[in-house]
């Protein structure tokens, strides 16, 4: 016969048990290694991914795939999916090519329609799940991409509007449903002859200086010959890995004072920072970055990183490190250990695209700091990667180099997708947002367990 005592043991056990049970039932699955290189048929919310650069193949390890994914109307069905324990909605549609999306102090939702020139404002009224109005702010801007209010803090003065030939400014107060007057030219001459025409723009936590990504002109610098007076005299009074040509002032994030003046390189070799992003509390810069094609299915990664000033990330000549790119063996043997490693690498080819830090409080505490990208979708993969936002882990806000799968969804089958996320950012009430330029429409997250 079993005493008291052998009870209480016995219970103890089998709490533990369950508990035990518990633990393995939520502990996330992390793909690591080729594992984690996968396609959108592994895409799952909580699936998390680790790739170190000891895990890339070699060049050429694939053949150079042209995969294209055909844009459809959202089947009746569909729906993104999203974690355990939040909800994902409609928040509005019709909308032309949303891309980067940003909130206003007051609330307010602006989004750069960047095909159509303009810039749109979302508002909502007591009902958080939609906007009660929908206004356009600006148009006839040339590409709209970035945008950014200043100074920092709860009144804004200005609106900033990254086009891909220039940054202009609109006076702004909380508010405003409609431009004031003409914007003003802050940088007249961005780099866009052709290749990358994103344009992002942030400010530092301080409101002392404007940073502004400019991508690549080609993919890996093909046809970047030499300097006219040599590479020697090049690299003596320029930011190191700075390249020439029709590549100046690309590939890299550019510094400003906030009138546009003191133009520096703040880092190179950034093939293409899409998204950029200030971490809160540190301050730290942050890049989402498209690296380059045609080395295989999966080299290069794209990646998500914090940039330090006068810090070189390798593009064309390098990647990930010390890695020299096939077509530029033995260029700039100057180069090699001064690359800086990023972060967090991503399945190569996802087009990491728009970037967010959570500062929200609707999400659980576990959640707060973190980052959030948003992967357009590869086009030149055999097999499909990308087409959802991921989580970017951080701890202690340092990043882990881990990232988790946190809205997946957007493709129908191997050839079709209906959504390409492309921005995100933090709703006033915590939610986040997401928009997707392929059927024009942008989502709400929340989270609904208590």
């Amino acid at each position: 016969m079993l005493n008291k005592r052998h009870v209480v043991l016995a219970g103890l056990s089998v709490t533990c048990l369950i508990a035990a049970t518990i633990v393995a039932r939520t502990e996330p699955t992390v793909l690591r290694g080729t594992e984690a290189f996968g396609d959108w048929r592994r895409d799952r919310p909580g699936t998390v991914r680790l790739i170190r650069p000891q895990d890339l193949p070699k060049p050429g390890a694939t053949a150079w795939a042209s995969n294209v994914s055909r844009i459809v109307p959202r089947p009746a069905s569909a729906m993104p999916q999203v974690p355990a324990g939040f909800k994902i909605e409609l928040f509005a549609g019709g909308l032309s090519g949303p891309r980067i999306i940003r909130t206003a102090p007051n609330g307010d939702i602006f989004v750069a329609e960047t095909g159509a020139g303009r810039i749109r404002i979302l508002r909502s009224d007591g009902d958080a799940t939609k906007p009660a109005t929908n206004t356009v702010y600006a148009t006839g801007l040339n590409k709209p991409f970035g945008i950014a209010f200043f100074p920092s803090g709860d009144n804004p003065q200005w609106l900033y509007v990254a086009n891909t030939d220039s940054v202009v400014r609109f006076a702004y107060r909380n508010g405003d449903l409609k431009a004031s007057g003409r914007p003003e030219t802050i940088v007249a001459n961005l780099p866009h002859s052709y290749g990358h025409s994103t344009r992002d723009i942030v400010f530092t936590s301080d409101d002392k200086r404007m940073l502004v990504s400019v991508g690549s002109a080609s993919n890996a610098g093909e046809g970047l010959g030499q300097p006219p007076e040599g590479v020697e005299a090049w690299k003596r009074d320029r930011a190191l890995g700075a390249a020439w040509g029709s590549e100046t002032d690309r590939a890299v994030v550019l510094a400003f004072d906030p009138d546009g003046k003191n133009k520096t390189l703040f880092a190179t070799g950034i093939r293409n920072c899409v998204g950029l992003a200030i971490q809160p509390g540190s301050g730290t810069p942050w890049c989402s970055t498209n690296e380059r094609d045609g080395r295989g299915d999966n080299l290069v990664p794209d990646y998500v990183t914090r940039i330090r000033e006068g810090a070189f990330y390798g593009w064309p000549w390098f990647y990930i490190g010390d890695n020299e790119d096939p077509s530029h063996v033995g260029r700039r043997p100057d180069l090699k250990n001064k690359v800086t490693i990023p972060d967090v690498l991503l399945e190569a080819h996802s087009a990491s695209l728009g970037l967010a830090f959570y500062t929200g409080s609707n999400f659980p505490p576990e959640y707060r700091g973190d980052a959030f990208a948003a992967e357009h979708g590869s086009w030149n993969r055999a097999k499909r990667t990308g087409y959802k936002v991921v989580r970017i882990k951080l701890k202690d806000g340092v990043p882990t180099g881990e990232y988790e799968d946190f809205v997946t969804g957007f493709v129908v089958n191997d050839n079709e997708v209906w959504g390409r996320p492309v921005g995100v950012t933090v709703a006033r009430d915590g939610a986040l947002l997401v928009s997707e330029d392929g059927n024009g429409t942008i989502w709400r997250v929340s989270h609904v367990q208590p």
